[in-house]
């Protein structure tokens, strides 16, 4: 079976950096493979507009989407030279784009940016991008769009969870026999990033293999407490903006974040992410659920994927990367393939995990 080249794109809720993959498909269907993958930082300044960007008028926002637009061209560019990959060669690139806002609900709305035009005149290749609309179009909350590829992955085997972590953590389960579902589960690395700046002043974005946060005595009444939040309690299909969970949320709870309090703060926060994941899974996981696989930034924190395993006895915890998969290309290998199906005319989303009236074909095609 011939295979085809893709290309995705994630610029995720903590605005770090741009993850590219490149990836190979069957021409009419078939295995996934991640072939090439890499993240590109942006830097404090980027960053920070970034995550101000849902606060901005008009003509800010405005500049700052073709901003990015053409920065992830030229972000391309580089990631091609390096791996020696020529444009003809790519048969689609998907884009999910900066998501700035989202809000779910009767009256959803969300917003990515990032335009795509500028991609598509850098490699002369089709371009898929914005592809939440369409879901909320159609009844569904816009997220998560991950569960799709999982089904694609890990539909055809036993019961298993799928926990993404990113800014944002959201779970899948699929499996043979089993309706896929999904939803966002609660915080993923954004309080801990968040209080990371907060108290290094920005010179440290992230507390890196969780050595603070082992360092710290969590506190779990607080976690408790978290847990009892109204969004624990609603019933997927559900999902979050990054918002919810990011500095008014640490002001409220935890004060000041500063060096003498870090260590704990970040010690409660990781367990709290992993609680969190650990109350989704407990909750819904279909009977027979044995493993659940862990993907994102998240799964390069060994204290975070510690706290997973300590929250869920007899689960087994393990990272996608005992699948062969980079932690970080998870997301834009899912996008490469949505971008593909949506090129094919196939359908590229799990409305049962959305919450969509039926299944669609998402985003919008650059030719």
């Amino acid at each position: 079976m011939k295979n085809t080249k893709i290309m995705g794109l994630m610029s995720g809720t903590s605005a770090d950096g741009l993850s590219i993959a490149l990836c190979s498909v069957g021409t009419d269907g078939g295995a996934l493979k991640v072939l090439a993958c890499k993240t590109y930082s942006y830097g404090d300044g980027l960053q920070g507009r970034i995550l101000a960007a849902k606060n901005m008028r008009a003509a800010e926002l405005s500049g700052l989407d073709f901003e990015l637009g053409r920065l992830w061209a030229g972000m391309i560019r580089r990631f091609c030279l390096e791996h020696k990959i020529k444009y003809k060669n790519i048969a689609v690139i998907g884009s999910h784009g900066q998501t700035v806002y989202h809000r779910p609900g009767l009256k959803g709305n969300t917003l990515q940016i990032g335009e795509p035009a500028f991609i598509a005149e850098e490699t002369r290749r089709p371009v898929v991008s914005d592809f939440r609309p369409a879901d909320i179009a159609a009844g569904g909350e816009g997220a998560p769009l991950i569960p799709f590829m999982d089904e694609y992955l890990f539909g055809g085997g036993n019961p298993v969870a799928l926990q993404n972590i990113g800014g944002v953590g959201n779970i899948a389960f699929v499996g043979k026999g089993v309706k896929t579902s999904g939803f966002d589960t609660g915080p993923g690395n954004s309080l801990m990033d968040t209080a990371m700046v907060e108290a290094t002043g920005g010179k440290m974005a992230y507390d890196k293999d969780g050595l603070l946060a082992a360092a710290g005595k969590a506190g779990r009444a607080k976690i408790e407490k978290f847990l009892k939040l109204p969004f624990f309690a609603l019933r997927p299909p559900k999902s979050l903006d990054r918002d919810a969970f990011s500095g008014m949320f640490l002001k409220k709870h935890f004060g000041r974040i500063h060096s003498d309090n870090l260590k704990d703060t970040l010690a409660t926060l990781n367990l709290f992410t992993a609680a969190s994941v650990a109350l989704a899974f407990k909750k819904y996981a279909p009977a027979g659920t044995g493993k659940i696989i862990v993907s994102g930034g998240g799964a390069l924190n060994p204290v975070l994927m510690r706290n997973i395993a300590l929250e869920l006895p007899g689960v087994k915890v393990e990272s996608v990367a005992a699948c062969g998969i980079n932690p970080l290309a998870k997301e834009p290998a899912c996008f490469a393939l949505m971008a593909w199906m949506a090129l094919n005319g196939r359908i590229n989303h799990c409305p049962s995990a959305t919450g969509a009236r039926g299944p669609r074909v998402l985003g919008k095609l650059i030719l």
